[in-house]
């Protein structure tokens, strides 16, 4: 075989079978719930944050989901420019806490992003919030929520095949987001396929057995390894702009 890719493990036996098969293997090795779906959402970030004028180190993330996806896109945020700490997960039981952690609630893949605030739910994180990527299940968002988001904000509503919120209703209390899905059915799309062809034709020849040391995107749009390029208008279709 030139080289793996994992598909629809779940967390956190994903991290280990990963881990696994990089230390047995010389060739190389992907899963691509995480390592797709983290460049071809941090591509849409670089972008979406250019548009908007927002400075990546300043933003405040709220991710909806503490698996394997959401977990590396984290990860992957943070080596894009993202400040760690403004960043919060969330899984079924509210904001990755330090106490949380202190009670055994939380596994040592969710550690690296546990926060030293006051335990919540996600329409607590959201407040105040630029980016929501959502990597969870359909209809946890509602309008209010959204609402709450500061000016400006990058919705990413991921869920497949029902996102978090639809578009139609963000689009009723907002007319300044950029709104992404991962359904073709909508405009802006982003999901991993997206990449697929480019990401292996990058790393096969090379024989890259991981993706850690790989600078995968850049601001103009360079590449090292593994690839993603956004499509890109004077204005995003779907994406309403106040003026």
């Amino acid at each position: 075989f030139g080289g793996i890719n994992l598909e629809d493990i779940k967390s956190p036996e994903a991290f280990e079978i990963e881990r696994r098969l990089k230390e047995e293997l010389d060739i190389p090795v992907m899963h691509d719930d995480q390592h797709g779906t983290a460049i071809i959402s941090g591509a849409a970030l670089l972008n979406g944050l250019e548009i908007v004028g927002k400075n990546i180190q300043n933003v405040n993330v709220v991710v909806s989901g503490a698996g394997a996806s959401a977990i590396s896109c984290a990860k992957h945020y943070v080596k894009l420019g993202v400040t760690k700490e403004n960043i919060i997960l969330i899984d079924s039981k509210g904001i990755l806490t330090k106490k949380r952690m202190e009670k055994g609630e939380l596994n040592q893949y969710k550690e690296e992003f546990i926060r030293d605030i006051p335990e919540g739910d996600l329409a607590k994180a959201m407040i105040g919030s630029d980016v929501f990527l959502g990597l969870s299940k359909g209809g946890l968002v509602s309008k209010e929520m959204i609402s709450t988001m500061a000016d400006n904000p990058l919705i990413f509503a991921l869920a497949n095949p029902d996102p978090e919120i639809l578009p139609t209703e963000i689009n009723e209390v907002r007319s300044d987001a950029i709104i992404a899905t991962g359904r073709s059915d909508f405009p802006n799309q982003i999901n991993k396929p997206v990449l697929f062809c480019c990401n292996k034709t990058s790393i096969l020849p090379k024989k890259q057995t991981t993706h850690s040391d790989v600078k995968i995107w850049e601001k103009k749009e360079e590449t090292h390894g593994a690839q993603a390029r956004c499509h890109r208008h004077d204005r995003p279709v779907g994406v309403r702009v106040e003026q």
